[in-house]
């Protein structure tokens, strides 16, 4: 090692327990989420100003829409990841991506009237949202083992945050220059730039991580092989799955209760001082984030243990939404959505992907955007009705819906603490026991 990369690894020991091997893919791994995530939010402000053209119905039915086609969305992906070949897999699905870009910029040049098509645009990227980041989860569980997860995973998520930054300030710092429709092509280009990335992490999980039977155990590692509907089947069938599922299930239970209370809330404040708060919750949010993830997740994960980790948030949610049910004011409630948010970004998402290195590749990438997306969103619908429901169906007050939420954040973090437990209890391969 020349003493250019040792000062490199004596740095990001100062963040992470990284190994000198493991240095060059656990930063192109950080460079590749960061350059997704701000593809991502390069294009979110183009989709959320549009919402506020559609009355409160109009947005209620593309959500509907939305969670239909991800449905979808992730049939036909379980029929690409059975057929494409393994190395093509991960590029095919970013290119594919950017490619619909390039499509919608085109129809933004050539339709008369633009109506439909900017809500397809709307549905499109809030598929996109959670799909870009499931693949990507599942490409880091099949590159590193579990022992490297557990250490590595937090850093690398503060790539995502870094890059939740500056896609907004690049969007903020073009569209006066080239308009919103330009913003398109330039996700388009940087989906594009992340396969390089891709290439070498594949060929950096054999040389240097030495990880070559990872994922690879009893299956041909050039196709995965199956059906569309395997990852159904494969999370219907398996407890452990089933429980990640409950775990999102309620995490979306709770990410609903609070931004409905938070929007209640808000209320009586006008749309410039309501604009001011939710932008100042997501700076503070991003930095917490990637402060949190960089310095303190993986550690965490390594001498506390993953139901340690996986409950920790849960159980702050929980005390914040008592604290809300005693005194149901406006900082309170911000309070609690920036750690809900922060605490989700740097160490829940991050911990629960750790889940995914004790199961096998087509769990990984069949199995788990059904999770990450199918539920996901069925969760968020469920869970927008369930509130409806306490609020105007049985009239309860913020202060009685904060006290549901918090029986909701105690099993949410029950099921943490089994999550880990079980992983825990998993038997690792002889290629994966710790260094």
């Amino acid at each position: 090692m020349n003493p250019e990369q040792t000062r490199l690894q004596g740095l990001l020991s100062l963040a992470c327990d990284i190994q000198p091997r493991e240095v060059r893919a656990t930063l192109s791994s950080f460079v590749l989420v960061l350059t997704l995530m701000a593809a991502y939010y390069l294009l979110r402000p183009v989709r959320d100003a549009m919402a506020s053209d559609w009355t409160d119905a109009e947005l209620s039915w593309l959500w509907t829409f939305t969670f239909f086609f991800s449905a979808i969305a992730v049939t036909v992906y379980g029929g690409a990841v059975a057929n494409v070949r393994f190395r093509r897999l991960v590029p095919a699905v970013y290119g594919f991506f950017a490619l619909s870009f390039v499509l919608f910029y085109l129809g933004t040049q050539l339709l008369p009237s633009r109506t439909l098509l900017d809500k397809s645009f709307y549905v499109w990227i809030s598929v996109f949202s959670l799909f870009h980041i499931s693949v990507f989860w599942s490409f880091m569980a099949d590159l590193f083992s579990r022992p490297q997860a557990t250490r590595l995973f937090g850093f690398i998520a503060a790539g995502a945050s870094t890059g939740g930054l500056l896609g907004p300030a690049l969007a903020a710092l073009l569209v006066k220059d080239v308009g919103t429709d330009q913003l398109l092509l330039i996700a388009s280009v940087l989906l594009i730039l992340t396969m390089p990335t891709i290439g070498l992490l594949q060929k950096l999980k054999a040389s240097s991580l030495g990880n070559s039977e990872v994922g690879d155990q009893h299956r041909d590692v050039e196709h995965i092989g199956g059906n569309p509907f395997a990852g159904y089947t494969e999370f219907l069938k398996t407890p452990f799955l089933l429980a990640i599922g409950v775990f999102i299930l309620l995490y979306t239970s709770i990410s609903s209760f609070v931004y409905f209370e938070l929007k209640n809330l808000l209320v009586d404040y006008d749309r410039e001082a309501r604009s001011q708060i939710w932008a100042m919750m997501d700076l503070v949010v991003n930095s917490l984030t990637i402060l949190v993830a960089a310095f303190a997740t993986g550690r965490m994960a390594k001498h506390m243990g993953l139901s340690f980790t996986l409950a920790s948030v849960p159980v702050l949610i929980t005390a914040g939404l008592l604290v809300v049910a005693s005194a149901p004011i406006i900082g309170v409630v911000i309070a609690l959505q920036v750690i809900r948010r922060a605490g989700n970004y740097a160490i829940t998402r991050p911990a629960r992907e750790i889940l995914f290195t004790a199961v096998d590749r087509e769990a990984r990438f069949k199995a788990k955007p059904v999770i990450d997306i199918v539920i996901y969103r069925g969760g968020d619908m469920l869970n927008a009705w369930a509130f409806t429901a306490l609020t105007q169906g049985l009239n309860l007050s913020l202060a009685a819906v904060a006290s549901v939420g918090a029986g909701i954040a105690l099993a949410w973090a029950a099921t943490g603490i089994y999550l880990g437990r079980r992983f825990d209890q998993m038997q690792l391969p002889q290629s994966e026991l710790p260094e």
